[in-house]
């Protein structure tokens, strides 16, 4: 039984839905505490029944049923691998756009493994999927090496995801939370922060500033102190920040730091490292 403990903490699988909910519990009834995306690698800590619970590359745990992950080799972590970078992609299982049906759409950040570029179709990418199946993506919802962003190139970035709803646990283009669009954001700049708030706001790779040192591309902790915060946005300048949030409207938005609601939350002022 031990052994088999063991093989089961470190057995891996990959995620096989767009958008995969981690609950909390082997159930749907039980809270959302995060998301995994299509083609995402993760570790399986433990299994019951038809769910089973992983651990992400953020070292983030949940559950989710087990037809949402296919166990085996890691997906994508070598050779030739394309980064979805618009919002979302169709995969198609030809290289046409009006020949079928999309075989699946895939959200922003997913990563698939490039098997073939035809010369004769220079406008596509066949793709193996986690299953063995071949598809087909358009090379211009793709970037093959994608960089690190600078702090204005994060900013105006960012503003391509204003509108999409605010979803909680939400780590994905079809819906992030707070905390999740800030790692996301983070991310693009080449920093692999925690996936929570109040974490972040204790992670030893930023620095404490004052509210009067704000330049763009700080974070924003809101909350009721130091140690209970709820809420984060990025500072954009001009004393606005955007920030996926459920005040005013349920989306991605551009709020003022000299609004009464978020001045009487602000707790913290971090600059990545």
């Amino acid at each position: 039984m031990l052994l088999l403990a063991a093989l089961l903490i470190t057995s891996g699988a990959v995620i096989t839905r767009p958008v995969a909910n981690m609950y909390s519990g082997p159930s749907e009834d039980k809270d959302v505490v995060s998301q995994a995306i299509y083609g995402v690698n993760v570790g399986v800590v433990e299994d019951k029944g038809d769910w089973v619970r992983i651990r992400t590359p953020d070292d983030y745990t949940g559950w989710v049923p087990g037809a949402a992950v296919l166990r085996g080799a890691p997906y994508a972590q070598s050779g030739k691998v394309a980064e979805v970078q618009n919002l979302y992609a169709h995969l198609y299982r030809d290289p046409s756009v009006t020949r079928r049906a999309p075989l699946l759409t895939v959200p922003f950040e997913t990563r698939l493994e490039v098997v073939a570029e035809p010369e004769k179709q220079p406008a596509w990418l066949q793709v193996r999927l986690p299953d063995d199946r071949s598809a087909w993506i358009q090379r211009g919802d793709i970037a093959l090496n994608p960089k690190h962003l600078t702090v204005g190139e994060t900013i105006e970035f960012a503003k391509r995801f204003l509108g999409l709803p605010y979803t909680w646990g939400g780590t994905s283009s079809y819906g992030y939370d707070c905390s999740g669009y800030m790692q996301m954001l983070c991310r693009r700049r080449g920093h692999a922060m925690p996936r929570d708030a109040q974490p972040q706001a204790d992670w030893t790779s930023l620095t404490v500033i004052a509210k009067d040192q704000l330049q763009p591309g700080d974070l924003l902790y809101f909350g009721a102190s130091e140690k209970k915060i709820t809420h984060t946005g990025m500072y954009t300048g001009n004393g606005e920040f955007i920030n996926a949030t459920t005040f005013g409207k349920p989306v991605i938005q551009i709020d003022r730091l000299d609004d009464s609601h978020w001045a009487e939350l602000l707790i913290a002022c971090r600059r990545l490292k």
